[in-house]
């Protein structure tokens, strides 16, 4: 069974309910489903699928499409997933039984082999009803409806080719786009889109994208740009693999190289290779590969995708620009002969997984870099614009240090959804509870009451209408199904049902299996859950589950999920994406000074540290990053945050301030985080560290706050004057 991630539960979920009003619908409808790349689409979808043919049963066939191979590493992947579940099955054209495709059943086809209808044999009519349409209308005639899945959709369904071929020919009930740039605007009447930084609070994928990062230092030198983009490269290589044995992983992180097109792209290939084999990167020492389209040419690619293999640099074109998966991928060499280049996501997607599904303590290890000889660079699509970093900021050699701690707060869930550990729990306890011994396997069926001969006798009287009774019915496999499903739902209170429902399913398939040997996800399961003789056994025995998970988690403590960084440093780099503005601020200790966004305190109070003949330097802090300065605070609701002070500035007396500037409904409501930081200085007051809350007053003077306990009006009557600044 796979194990989805909140984010990918929540687009299931969604996804779900989408298609259900899609389904009902008497004309076509289309679905467009956008997320990430590296967020696990192939994987959503699958689920998808899973939930859909369970709904419908016997009433679906699946037509996936895919560009270029895809769609057989799209299949492989799926059967994977269905190895342990028979409810689906994958086939190619030359698979299906019967002239159809069978119910459940996904057919995936290469999406060039059927987008030129007048030339290719999949598409032109026959005799013998062998040909992808016949093959359609026989599944309809079954009693079944199509859907199809468009894999990479931006890659396929935007050319009137393809919408004709879609509408006119395959005529999909329910069509479903998924890409992480989708480009289809007709006719879409739900659409769904996983948040980028959902994936990245995940650590799932790398936390940005660095393009030609130190490159300001560079100056004109007698080596080609080639030679310095390649030798820079291999430089950020070899930092990473020491950062990595550093934190006792055995990756080794692979560069990879992507030729221009045609004969120049030739040319290039073997600069390249004759440079690397100065540096004893070569194809006999295995830490050079080479795959290129069509595998025309393809050295030491086998298994270069293990976290540990020997290669160290890979060189391609095409052949990897989808689909292919290899997390331990760091490092993007585009070399390219036009003057604009277009990034995507795609551009960057094959450096963009984390090798471990985390973040690491080091940063650098958290981004992806790419090196590129190309003068200008233009972002398309909102994802690629959330996620690449152009500007570069380093922090001035002027810097001694402030040794401070941080505490970093990871999202903490196991309060508000259930985990992994409910099943283990569930286990447990019905083995105390005796629960397989109170299970009557023969159970009654599963039945639902409907309200027999009722009448109104006045449409205007409030309440019950007169009935002669309730009658029970025997309820449907898919009613079942949509019971069950909905009573796992409700057992979910006090937790997320979205997130923790599939929790629950879990434990009770797993019990249903394991003591009577009958199959997961089957109705027969279900069946056994919900009898008359059974239900309400199995309710108590998840209420003291709940009780018992309640007490597991409160036995965890906040504390748990926070990372200590005992003597944080401002960063040496931070980045910054095409939105953010270059300002003059000489006391900044990060040159040059870049901001997205800032607002009249933080302005006012720059201006104030820049004129200052006390202040050495400082620091605007940034947000949600280990990377940055953060202390623990409560707020009201009694909930741990992480609190990033804005300003840390180091003065010449050799103290060190914190700083957080507010104003009006901001500086009413700073009360939590006011009072956690005076904590935090009294705390490590033997680093010499003081500060407050600064507001402006009327007249533009800084005043600042320093109380244990905080308290605002507008007369800032509980605010002194700063004077230190």
């Amino acid at each position: 069974m796979i194990e989805l991630l909140d984010y990918q539960k929540r687009a299931v979920e969604r996804l779900r309910v989408n298609f259900n009003d899609a389904f009902r619908s008497k004309n076509p409808e289309n679905i467009i489903f956008q997320s990430p790349t590296g967020s696990g689409k192939t994987v959503m979808t699958s689920e998808l699928i899973k939930e859909i043919a369970r709904s419908f049963k016997d009433k679906i066939s699946f037509v996936w499409i895919s560009v270029r191979a895809l769609h057989e590493q799209s299949k492989e992947k799926l059967e994977t997933y269905y190895k342990d579940d028979q409810l689906i099955k994958c086939s190619y054209f030359e698979d299906l039984e019967d002239k159809q495709i069978g119910s459940n059943e996904i057919l995936f086809l290469n999406w060039h082999s059927i987008n030129m209808s007048d030339k290719n044999i999949l598409m032109k009519p026959n005799e013998t009803e062998t040909d992808l349409i016949s093959i359609i209308n026989n599944t309809r005639e079954e009693g079944r409806k199509i859907i199809l899945i468009i894999d990479e959709s931006h890659h396929t369904a935007k050319s009137e080719r393809s919408i004709d071929l879609i509408l006119n020919k395959l005529k999909p009930e329910v069509t479903i786009e998924v890409s992480a740039t989708p480009h289809i605007t007709q006719n879409v009447n739900y659409k769904y889109s996983v948040l980028l930084s959902d994936v990245k609070d995940e650590e799932i994928i790398k936390s940005e994208i660095a393009i030609n990062p130190d490159f300001m230092d560079l100056k004109e030198a007698e080596k080609s740009a080639d030679e310095i983009i390649l030798s820079k490269s291999l430089e950020k290589r070899e930092e990473l693999a020491k950062l990595y044995k550093k934190e006792k992983t055995k990756i080794n992180p692979l560069m990879l190289i992507q030729l221009p097109d045609g004969k120049s792209g030739d040319e290039k290939k073997e600069e390249i290779i004759n440079f690397l084999q100065k540096k004893e990167i070569t194809f006999n020492n295995g830490k050079l590969a080479i795959w290129l389209a069509d595998n025309k040419e393809k050295i030491n690619k086998e298994n270069i995708e293990k976290e540990d293999n020997e290669a160290e640099v890979l060189i391609f074109k095409q052949a990897p620009a989808l689909g292919w998966d290899c997390p331990r991928a760091s490092i993007l060499v585009v070399f390219r002969e036009s003057k604009s280049f277009k990034f995507t996501i795609q551009t960057v997607g094959r450096i963009m997984r984390m090798p471990e599904r985390k973040y690491y303590n080091s940063d650098e290890l958290n981004k992806g870099f790419v090196f590129t000889n190309l003068p200008n660079i233009t972002i398309t699509e909102d994802y690629a614009k959330n996620y690449i970093t152009i500007f570069e900021s380093r922090r001035r050699e002027v810097y001694n240090g402030v040794s401070i701690p941080s505490i970093y707060m990871k999202r903490y869930r196991e309060k508000t959804r259930l985990s992994g550990e409910f099943a283990k729990i569930f286990k447990k306890i019905a083995l105390d509870f005796k629960l397989k011994e109170k299970i009557v396997e023969v159970s009654s069926d599963v039945v639902s009451p409907i309200i027999a001969d009722g009448k109104i006798t006045d449409i205007d009287k409030i309440g019950e209408i007169s009935k002669e009774g309730q009658i029970n019915l025997k309820l449907s496999d898919f009613e079942i199904f949509k019971k069950f499903d909905k009573f796992c739902y409700d057992l979910c209170t006090p937790y997320a049902p979205a997130d923790s429902s599939g929790r629950i399913k879990t434990a009770l398939y797993n019990f249903i299996e394991e003591e009577f040997d009958i199959k997961k996800y089957s109705v027969e399961a279900q069946k056994l859950i919900l009898g008359r003789e059974n239900v309400s056994k199995i309710f108590a025995v998840i209420g003291l589950t709940k009780n018992k998970y309640k007490e597991y988690v409160e036995t965890l403590g906040e504390r748990r999920e926070s990372i200590l960084t005992s003597k944080w440093e401002v960063p040496t780099v931070d980045r910054y994406k095409e939105n953010a503005n270059k300002e003059n601020h000489p006391k900044s200790i990060m040159d040059p000074f870049f901001s997205t966004k800032i607002w009249g305190p933080e302005a006012i109070f720059m201006e104030a540290l820049d004129n200052s003949n006390k202040v050495i330097w400082w620091y605007k802090n940034g947000e949600r990053e280990k990377k940055y300065l953060s202390i623990p605070y409560i707020d009201e609701k009694n909930k741990e945050w992480g609190f990033y002070v804005d300003f840390i500035v180091k003065f010449k007396d050799g103290t060190i301030g914190l700083f957080d500037t507010k104003q009006g409904s901001t500086a009413k409501n700073a009360g939590p985080k006011a009072v956690a930081l005076q904590k935090y200085i009294k705390k490590y007051k033997k680093l010499k560290i003081w500060g407050g809350i600064i507001v402006p007053s009327s007249q533009n003077l800084l005043m600042i706050n320093e109380n244990k306990e905080y308290e605002y009006d507008s007369n800032l009557t509980k605010f002194r004057l700063l004077e230190e600044i």
